[in-house]
């Protein structure tokens, strides 16, 4: 029978159960505790692990099976969204303003008044970011921020952890340009984490867990990288 395993902030930061030890219910959940140091986020990534928990619980790390990923070179740009981009006068940037994009991503969303973007885990991210790893999408329409998406890159694969959209169209646009991005700086994958219909619709596919580790070993890097 599967148990949950949980960590201690003392324990080595690179130490985590094996992914096969994740949960069936809920689906992936591997371990609780430890921190939320960039060291152990770093070494959870590496692994394809992720942090999400609420506001009152302890750190939950996640490896769900199967895993949603999106490969630049299958991304449906469709007409609707081309028109968005040529026509709405957007200006986009990288890592002009991670904080203000992390703290739109954890705004209260009509469908979703709470956050898993709680304090710690802005303050975690943003730690990441001064260190070279987190990066930011900021999509613009006269100075103000119309959407946007932030992540974590390891070598070949960025990691996505949200996004947000105070316009239409914001968030695609941001991972429109990310996608164009990736073509250009060695990026050969997307981890999307869990699926959704708006991803799915943007290209993004399910792949099993072992497809997924098996990917990460091809592509994995720890040194820090941008997004040029």
């Amino acid at each position: 029978m599967k148990t949950i395993t949980w960590l201690s902030p003392r324990d080595a930061p690179e130490w985590f159960p094996p992914l096969e030890q994740a949960l069936d219910e809920p689906s992936g959940l591997l371990a609780a505790g430890g921190d939320l140091s960039p060291e152990r986020l770093l070494a959870a990534y590496a692994r394809g692990i992720f942090p999400w928990y609420s506001p009152g619980q302890p750190v939950l790390w996640w490896s769900p099976d199967p895993r949603a990923v999106l490969l630049p070179t299958e991304f449906h740009l469709s007409r609707s969204l081309a028109k968005s981009i040529r026509n709405k006068g957007v200006h986009v940037t990288i890592n002009t303003s991670f904080e203000d994009v992390i703290d739109a991503c954890a705004a209260p969303r009509p469908a979703s008044p709470g956050t898993w973007i709680t304090p710690e885990m802005r303050a975690a991210y943003v730690r990441l970011h001064r260190l070279g790893f987190a990066h930011s999408v900021e999509v613009r329409r006269e100075g103000r921020l119309a959407g946007g998406l932030y992540g974590v890159r390891l070598g070949g694969m960025f990691f996505g952890e949200s996004m947000f959209s105070a316009e239409r169209d914001g968030s695609k646009i941001a991972l429109a340009h990310l996608v164009m991005k990736c073509h250009h700086s060695g990026i050969a994958a997307i981890d999307c984490q869990l699926a959704s219909r708006h991803l799915l619709g943007l290209g993004a596919r399910c792949i099993a867990r072992t497809q997924f580790k098996a990917m990460l070993a091809r592509l994995i890097s720890l040194e820090p990288a941008g997004l040029a």
